[in-house]
């Protein structure tokens, strides 16, 4: 029973990875990785679907394996999908210093920082508006360079769908 457990367990494993990994690819407007990746997973998810739920005895334990296969995979596919699928970033960032030296360092840095005036922000002030296309691994990065520069920084974060030309770090 305790092998029976383990394979259903692992079985969910990688089957929800690549139901994951499947749907991240899909909404960066992939087709082929999700179609390939869906194959394979329901092959997964159909044998081991098929298995637990032919297995007599303990059915608790089965269930248990199973779910938490199905938690694990999660959590594996989000840590792949994070650590290997690119994707692109825009970010923009509102200094509360003076943005000119922040500009020159992230620049030797190698980073495109485009910049638009704001007028009368919320405190009625003058500001500057950074705004940078990078590359997903390149966040942490960028994130540590900011706040060591200005930790009261407001910054926003999302993900782009399509860069055509420019200079993306």
């Amino acid at each position: 029973m305790l092998l029976k457990c383990l394979q259903i367990f692992t079985a969910r494993i990688v089957d929800v990875t690549l139901g994951t990994l499947r749907t991240v690819f899909f909404v960066k407007g992939k087709t082929v990785e999700p179609f390939v990746i869906a194959f394979f997973e329901v092959l997964v998810w159909y044998a081991v679907a098929k298995e637990a739920l032919n297995t007599g005895g303990n059915t608790v334990l089965i269930a248990i394996s199973y779910a938490g296969g199905y938690a694990t995979g999660t959590l594996i596919g989000s840590f792949l999908s994070n650590k290997f699928v690119k994707g692109v970033m825009g970010v923009q960032i509102v200094l509360k210093k003076e943005s000119d030296k922040l500009i020159q360092k992230l620049r030797k840095k190698g980073y495109a920082v485009s910049i638009i005036e704001l007028k009368n922000d919320y405190e009625g002030n003058n500001k500057d508006m950074l705004y940078i296309q990078i590359n997903n691994n390149k966040l942490k990065e960028l994130t540590k360079l900011v706040k060591g520069y200005d930790n009261k920084a407001f910054m926003v974060v999302n993900e782009t769908k399509l860069v055509q030309n420019g200079l993306l770090k």
